[in-house]
C-alpha cells in the first residue's frame, strides 16, 4: 500500500514536471518572505535554544573550520564516484540536487534567524555532510534506462515505489537521532543539531518533490529534435529496475528502525513536556538574535578572528577542485574510453584473440564463479563490463600457472587483466586428455579451449551440428563453429558482419535451424491502420524492397476513409498428398473406389483422428496414374500450419491401409499432390490451408483524392493487366498485380515459412464500377490458399511472436481453436487487397517508375563514375 501510494506520487511528479517546480518555488519564496516569523526568541520548534554569547571561542572557530573542511571532502568523494558512471546527466543533476537542496535549506536558516546570514555561513557544512545523493542517483538511474519519455515517468514512479519508502524511514530516524542533541544542555551541540535535522528535512522534501520533476523535465528537454530520440538511454542502467528489487532493504531491518523510531518519538515527547515546567528549563531566556543584531562589531570580529579559517577552507576547495579539473578528467576519460572499448559492437572493432590454453587444475574456484567469470562467452554487459575480470584479476598461484585465455569472436574482448599473456603460450592438450575431460561430469567442456574443441570437431569425436548440445552454452557453440568455418570462405572476415551473439538459440534448436551460425537482421516496417471487419490492425511488414510498406499504407489509408473491408473465411483444411503403388493399375483401381466408398473413409478417419487433439479428417481426393494411387488428405489443423500434424495421421492412415490392403507399397508421404512449396492448379482451384475473400468499395472521391486516378482507369487497367495479361502468360493463380510481396512481408515478420508464398500468394483481383454514377470502386481479392499458422516453427521466436502480438494473434485461441489463425488469414487478404489498390493506382497514374527512383534506389554499393568516364 505504501509502495503504491509512492508510485503514484512520483507518478504525479514526473507527468507535471512545470507545475511541481513552479510550487515548489513558490514555496521557497514564501518561506523567505515570512518577515512576521523572523523575530522570533526561537531558533527552532523543538526547544528553547540556547542564548549565544556575542564572544567567539576559538575552539568554535576551530570546529568550523574541520567541519567546513570535511564537507568539501565529502562533496569532492561524492562527484568523484558519480564521475565514474560515465554520465554527464547523472553528473549534472546530482549538482543541481545540490544546488537546490542548499537553497531550500538556506531559505529555512535566513528564516530562523532573521535577516542576517551568519547562520548560513555554519548551517551549510553541516548540510553538506548530512546531504547523500546516493538516493537521487539511483532515481536519476531509473529515468536514464528509459527509451521514451513515457518510460521516464512510468520508471521514476518505479523508482520512487522502490526509494520512496525506505528514504521516508531513513529520514524520519535521521532526525529523530540527532534531534536528541537538542536536548544535551550544550549550547553549540543544540544549534549543530537543530541545523542537521533542517538539512535532512530539506534534503527529503526536494528528493520528493522538485528533484524527481526536474529529471523528467531535463530529460524531456534533451531529446534529439529531429526524430524524437532520447539522447539519454544508456545502457549501463539498462537493469537497475530489477537491481533496485533485489537490493530492496531487509524487512528486519525496517521493522527494527520503526520500532526504534517509535521510542525516540517518545523520549522527544516526555523531554517537550518536561521542558514546558518552568523549572526544568535549561536554557536562557534571552532571544537568540541578539547575537545576530550586533551588526558592525560581529562583522569586525569575523574578519580579525576568522582570517585563518577562510584561508583553510579556501585553499582545500580550491586544491580539490584543480584536481578534480585537471586530473581526475583524464583519469575518467581513459577508463571510460576502455569501458566503451569493451562494450562496443562488433562492426566497429577488430576481433581480439588472448589465447587458445585452457583450465588444467581450477578446483580453487567455484563453478558459479568460473561460469559467470572467465569462462563466460557471453558478451559482456555494461552492468557487469568487467565480470570476466572478477575471478582472475588475483588468482591461486596454481590458478595463474595453469590459467586460460578464452577467445573472444567478433566484438567480445577479453579484459586483458583476467590471466597473464605469458600463460596462452603453453600446449595444447592432447585428445585423449581433451576426451577425459569432456566426458568428466565435474569438468566438462567448459574446462576446454575454443582451439581443443575445434580440434575434437575435426577428429569427429563432436559432430559439429551437435556442438550447442555439447558446450555449455549454446552461443560458444555457434561462435566455434563461424571460427572453424571463416577460414573456408572467399573472404575470411565475411561472418563479421553477421551477428549471433544475444540471441535465444534454444528456441532454434530443433525446431527452426541447424548449423546455426547467426541470425539476419531484416527491417520492419508497420501499414496501417488497416480496418478490417470493423476493427484495425496494425500490420509489421519485414522487407528490404523500397516503396512496398508506403505504397500499403496508402492503400490502407484509402480503405479507412472508405469504411473498411470485410472479409470471410471460405475453407480451412491443411492437404497432404502421399504416394502409393499397387501391382497393377487395376489393383490401384480396386484400391482407389474402396477408399472412396463410407467404410472405406470411416477406417482411414480413424486412424488418422487418434494422432491429434485438433487433426480430424475431412475429405480424401484420391487420384490414379497407371498403378500409381495418389492420396490427398485434408483435415483443420487448429491455429498450427498443420504440416507436421497432416504428415503424422498420414503416416499413420497409411499403415491402417497397408493392414486392408498388404500389397500396397508407400513410395512417400509426400508425393506433390498436396501440394506444398509449389505453383499448382488444385491448390488454386480446391484451396489448401485458408481460403479467404476480402472486398471494399472505395468512393470516388477517395480514388480521385488519395489514389490519384479514377475508377474508369483502373477497372480498365485491372482486366488488360491481372486478368488478359496473366492469362497470356498461362499464369495459375497469379490474376493479381503483387499479392506476393505482401504475402512474404508478412511471412517474414510473422514466423511463416516464407517458402509457402508460392501457394499463399494465388489471388484474383477484381474490380467493378460501382455506385449510383458508376463513379465508385468495387474491389475485392480472393485467396484460395492461405498457408499460415500461430502457434510452431518461427512463431515461437520472440521477434516474430511481437509481430504476431502486433495483430492479436500470437498462439493458440482459447476460445475457438483455430481462430487466431484464421484472423491471421483474413489480415493478409486484407493488407493484400490494400497493397493491389495501391499499386494499381501508381500504375494507372505512371507514379510507379517516379516512386521507386525516389524510394528503392540505393547507391550504397555503387562506386562513383569518374569525371572524364562521364564525359566520354
Amino acid at each position: 500500500m505504501l509502495a503504491r501510494l509512492f508510485r503514484l506520487h512520483g507518478l504525479f511528479v514526473a507527468a507535471h514536471p512545470w507545475e511541481v517546480i513552479v510550487g515548489t518555488l513558490a514555496i521557497t519564496v514564501c518561506l523567505m518572505s515570512m518577515n512576521s516569523l523572523a523575530t522570533s526568541s526561537q531558533m527552532c520548534s523543538w526547544n528553547e535554544c540556547p542564548k549565544v554569547e556575542e564572544k567567539i571561542q576559538s575552539s568554535d572557530i576551530i570546529i568550523l573550520t574541520i567541519t567546513r573542511c570535511m564537507a568539501i571532502v565529502y562533496i569532492y568523494f561524492q562527484f568523484k564516484n558519480l564521475r565514474q558512471l560515465g554520465s554527464k546527466y547523472i553528473l549534472g543533476i546530482a549538482g543541481l540536487f545540490t544546488v537546490f537542496s542548499s537553497f531550500v535549506f538556506s531559505t529555512v536558516v535566513i528564516h530562523f534567524f532573521g535577516k542576517e546570514l551568519t547562520g548560513l555561513n555554519e548551517a551549510l557544512p553541516f548540510f553538506l555532510l548530512l546531504i547523500d545523493l546516493s538516493k537521487a542517483c539511483t532515481l536519476a538511474k531509473f529515468a536514464l534506462s528509459s527509451n521514451s519519455q513515457e518510460e521516464v515517468r512510468e520508471n521514476i514512479s518505479q523508482g520512487m515505489a522502490i526509494l520512496g519508502p525506505t528514504f521516508t524511514l531513513d529520514a524520519l530516524v535521521e532526525c529523530l537521532v540527532i534531534g536528541i542533541g537538542t536536548m544535551s544542555g550544550v549550547p553549540q551541540l543544540e544549534i549543530m543539531c537543530c541545523f542537521g535535522c533542517m538539512s535532512v528535512l530539506a534534503n527529503y522534501f526536494v528528493f520528493m518533490t522538485f528533484f524527481p520533476a526536474c529529471v523528467s523535465l531535463v530529460l524531456e528537454l534533451s531529446r534529439e529534435s529531429r526524430e524524437g530520440r532520447p539522447i539519454w538511454q544508456l545502457s549501463q542502467f539498462a537493469n537497475v529496475l530489477a537491481e533496485e528489487e533485489d537490493n530492496k532493504p531487509n524487512p528486519v531491518t525496517q521493522r527494527v528502525k520503526i520500532i526504534m523510531s517509535l521510542g525516540l518519538a517518545l523520549v522527544h515527547a516526555h523531554t517537550r513536556l518536561a521542558a514546558e515546567n518552568p523549572g526544568h528549563n535549561r536554557t536562557g531566556e534571552g532571544p537568540i538574535t541578539e547575537r545576530l543584531d550586533s551588526g558592525g562589531p560581529m562583522l569586525s570580529l569575523k574578519l580579525t578572528s576568522m582570517d585563518l579559517e577562510q584561508v583553510i577552507t579556501l585553499g582545500l576547495a580550491l586544491l580539490l577542485a584543480v584536481k578534480y579539473v585537471f586530473f581526475e578528467q583524464t583519469e575518467n576519460e581513459s577508463s571510460l574510453s576502455l569501458k566503451s572499448h569493451i562494450n562496443s559492437s562488433p562492426s566497429t572493432q577488430k576481433p581480439r584473440v588472448t589465447g587458445d590454453c585452457c583450465w588444467r587444475d581450477f578446483q580453487a574456484l567455484r563453478p558459479q564463479k568460473m561460469q559467470n567469470g572467465i569462462l563466460s562467452t557471453n558478451p559482456p554487459s555494461s552492468s557487469s563490463s568487467y565480470s570476466l575480470t572478477t575471478v582472475g584479476t588475483q588468482p591461486p598461484a596454481a590458478v595463474v600457472e595453469n590459467g586460460p585465455c578464452l577467445s573472444f569472436e567478433g566484438g567480445s574482448p577479453a579484459p586483458e587483466p583476467s590471466v597473464p599473456q605469458s600463460n596462452c603460450n603453453s600446449e595444447l592438450r592432447t585428445l585423449e586428455e581433451c576426451l577425459g575431460i569432456l566426458s568428466d561430469p565435474q569438468q566438462g567442456a567448459r574446462f576446454l579451449s575454443d582451439t581443443e574443441v575445434m580440434n575434437l570437431v575435426a577428429s569427429r569425436n563432436i559432430l559439429n551440428y551437435k556442438l550447442e548440445t555439447v558446450l555449455e552454452t549454446r552461443e560458444r557453440g555457434v561462435a566455434i563453429r563461424r571460427k572453424m568455418l571463416s577460414p573456408k570462405l572467399p573472404v575470411s572476415s565475411a561472418l563479421t558482419g553477421l551477428p549471433y551473439q544475444d540471441y535465444d538459440y534454444s528456441k532454434v534448436m530443433g525446431a527452426c535451424c541447424e548449423n546455426v551460425i547467426g541470425y539476419m537482421p531484416v527491417p520492419v516496417g508497420v501499414a496501417g491502420p488497416l480496418v478490417l471487419d470493423e476493427k484495425q490492425f496494425h500490420v509489421p511488414m519485414a522487407t528490404t524492397e523500397g516503396c512496398l510498406v508506403a505504397s500499403t499504407n496508402r492503400g490502407c489509408r484509402a480503405l479507412s476513409l472508405s469504411g473498411g473491408c470485410r472479409s470471410r473465411i471460405l475453407a480451412d483444411s491443411m492437404t497432404r498428398g502421399p504416394v502409393v503403388r499397387l501391382p497393377s493399375a487395376c489393383r490401384a483401381a480396386e484400391v482407389k473406389v474402396w477408399l472412396e466408398t463410407l467404410d472405406g473413409f470411416s477406417l482411414i478417419k480413424e486412424a488418422f483422428d487418434q494422432t491429434s487433439r485438433f487433426a480430424r479428417l475431412d475429405k480424401l481426393l484420391v487420384g490414379l496414374a497407371g498403378r500409381n494411387l495418389y492420396i490427398r488428405f485434408q483435415s483443420q489443423t487448429g491455429d498450427a500450419m498443420g504440416m507436421n500434424m497432416l504428415s503424422k495421421g498420414t503416416e499413420q492412415a497409411l499403415h491402417r491401409l497397408q493392414q486392408q490392403f498388404p500389397d500396397v507399397e508407400v513410395l512417400a508421404v509426400s508425393g506433390n499432390y498436396c501440394t506444398d512449396k509449389k505453383s499448382a492448379a488444385i491448390n488454386w482451384v480446391l484451396g489448401r490451408g485458408k481460403s479467404a475473400v476480402c472486398e471494399a468499395t472505395i468512393p470516388a472521391k477517395v480514388v480521385r483524392e488519395v489514389l490519384k486516378s479514377s475508377t474508369g482507369a483502373l477497372v480498365e487497367l485491372n482486366i488488360n493487366k491481372n486478368l488478359v495479361g496473366s492469362a497470356m502468360a498461362g499464369s495459375i493463380g497469379g490474376f493479381n498485380a503483387h499479392a506476393a510481396n505482401i504475402v512474404a512481408a508478412i511471412y517474414i515478420a510473422c514466423g511463416q515459412d516464407p517458402a509457402q508464398t508460392v501457394g499463399s500468394s494465388n489471388c484474383i483481383t477484381q474490380m467493378e464500377a460501382a455506385g449510383l454514377e458508376r463513379e465508385d470502386l468495387y474491389i475485392s481479392c480472393t485467396m484460395p490458399s492461405i498457408e499460415l499458422g500461430t502457434v510452431g516453427g518461427g512463431t515461437n521466436l520472440p521477434p516474430q511472436q511481437a509481430c504476431l502480438q502486433m495483430l492479436g494473434v500470437q498462439g493458440t485461441s482459447s476460445d475457438q481453436p483455430g481462430e487466431n489463425a484464421r484472423q491471421l488469414a483474413r489480415i493478409v487478404c486484407g493488407t493484400v487487397l490494400a497493397g493491389e489498390l495501391s499499386l494499381m493506382a501508381a500504375l494507372a497514374a505512371g507514379h510507379l517508375v517516379k516512386s521507386h527512383l525516389t524510394h528503392n534506389r540505393s547507391k550504397t554499393n555503387l562506386s562513383e563514375t569518374p569525371p572524364s568516364e562521364s564525359a566520354a
